[in-house]
């Protein structure tokens, strides 16, 4: 599962199908859960969550 923000999204889909060779699930980060989640390639606020399928 990789924490991402709206620029890296594409960067963590890639990673996960190349890691996982399956479809990625992408979920949108509610306010409430993003509070202390940043992005794992800038720190930035993540937005998204990837996980393998």
């Amino acid at each position: 599962m990789k924490y991402c923000c709206e620029e890296h999204v594409e960067l963590a889909l890639d990673e996960a199908v190349d890691e996982y060779e399956t479809a990625p699930k992408l979920e949108k980060i509610k306010d409430v859960d993003n509070e202390n989640a940043t992005c794992g390639y800038c720190g930035q606020a993540a937005v998204y969550i990837v996980a393998n399928g």
